[in-house]
């Protein structure tokens, strides 16, 4: 093979490559943790960005070289990133100086919780919420004569839960509750995002709480009305399909198969309120502009771009993810994102919503922290152990988590200086 090349045709070349890089250099550099799949991130140039009056250059990558980039242009005090796009535990690890504030850009969640948390404790939004998915409540219909008079489906407590799963048992003769407590299945974040929010205001802090034994106490109430094989159920979209389940809950992604197959035969719907609010886990992924943006309008345009309708709907066709804002889901979506959308849209919006972010700044120990909680689980629920002395045991391994890793809090605990403690 040569590599001979005449001076014409070097020139040419180079004249070329000079040409595509000032035509790139004017389009805004988004540079994201999300949408990384390669039929995601072409979806997210052509469906979502290209209808952006601004030329658009969308760039996805894992968090390690997304920060690693982010940081340097920081440090230098220049940069060529004009908007990042990454989860909300992200944005809080950053400082939030580095981000320019977006409070005068008009435009926001349909969501005040969200917005609440896109300030990162401070006054101003520092990044501005752009999609979402979560776990939700599901029953097929066969059930809903049974819920607790006066119960309204979108507004639950854990008591009328309960009362609605009893129900249902001794009208049966069978326990219907379906629980993801298989080895495949997310018990934990059930634990760490919805019962300790909903009960103690808290999931690390307040771990070993008396309102965490209440806490639980309510679960081994709604344990006595659940499926027995739930140690075996990780997807609940088989067991509502099969009819083991009648009322069950899980992750969005792991109920569609029931409402896609037989839509009119399931409700969707948010996760019950306890007394400390309604807890619910979102994946919040957010957008921001760094303080080195080399062209702070473009920037802010695409943000804004980012929040309209029709580009949330498209963000939801591209990646599955929800929108943030008020929408009316046109009608040739499959059924399961239709009715995953409504709840979530219901349960985020709700004015008693008390959000369990996913756990952050763990890193190869968010494994041992999420064992903390189904080994509470396997203790308390399946092995019948006390819960005051199960919650006293595992409060140690929980703090040397969190001190080895010194992990600051994340909603709803209390913010921390350093390691969250466990109080």
């Amino acid at each position: 093979m040569s590599f001979r090349v005449t001076l014409a045709g070097a020139v040419s070349g180079a004249a070329i490559l000079v040409s595509a890089v000032a035509a790139q250099a004017d389009d805004v550099l988004f540079w994201s943790t999300q949408a990384k799949p390669v039929e995601e991130a072409q979806a997210m140039r052509e469906q979502v960005l290209g209808s952006h009056d601004g030329g658009v250059d969308y760039q996805p990558n894992d968090a390690g070289p997304w920060l690693t980039r982010l940081q340097a242009e920081l440090q230098a005090g220049d940069g060529s990133i004009g908007v990042l796009g990454a989860l909300h535990g992200d944005f809080s690890a950053m400082n939030t100086d580095d981000l320019v504030d977006l409070d005068d850009l008009g435009v926001a969640a349909s969501s005040d919780t969200f917005n609440n948390l896109a300030k990162l404790g401070g006054d101003g939004m520092q990044y501005i919420p752009w999609m979402q998915a979560s776990y939700i409540m599901a029953a097929n219909k066969e059930a809903l004569p049974y819920l607790p008079e006066g119960a309204d489906l979108d507004a639950l407590t854990y008591d009328q839960l309960i009362e609605w799963a009893a129900n249902v048992h001794e009208a049966t003769g069978e326990a219907k509750f379906g629980f993801p407590a298989g080895p495949q299945g997310l018990k934990h974040r059930f634990f760490q995002g919805y019962l300790y929010p909903s009960y103690t205001n808290g999931v690390v802090r307040t771990f070993a709480s008396d309102e965490a034994v209440t806490a639980w106490e309510k679960f081994l109430e709604l344990w006595e009305h659940t499926n027995p094989a739930s140690t075996n159920f990780s997807f609940l979209q088989e067991q509502l399909l099969n009819g083991d389940a009648w009322i069950a809950f899980d992750h969005t992604s792991r109920l569609a198969q029931a409402f896609n197959e037989r839509p009119d035969d399931f409700v969707a719907f948010p996760a019950p309120a306890g007394p400390a609010g309604r807890g619910f886990m979102p994946v919040i992924a957010g957008v921001a502009i760094p303080r080195t943006a080399p062209d702070m309008d473009a920037s802010k345009a695409l943000v804004a771009h980012m929040l309209k309708p029709e580009t949330q709907i498209a963000t939801l066709r591209a990646t599955n993810f929800f929108p943030v804002v008020e929408v009316e889901l046109p009608s040739d979506l499959p059924p399961s994102v239709q009715a995953s959308g409504a709840a979530i849209a219901k349960m985020s919006g709700a004015a008693d919503a008390n959000p369990g972010l996913l756990p952050a700044g763990l890193g190869d120990q968010g494994g041992d922290f999420n064992r903390v909680f189904t080994d509470s689980f396997e203790r308390i629920v399946l092995a019948g152990q006390p819960i005051r002395a199960v919650l006293d045991d595992q409060k140690g391994a929980l703090q040397k988590i969190m001190d080895e890793t010194g992990a600051p809090c994340w909603a709803p605990d209390a913010p921390s200086d350093g390691a969250c403690p466990v109080e």
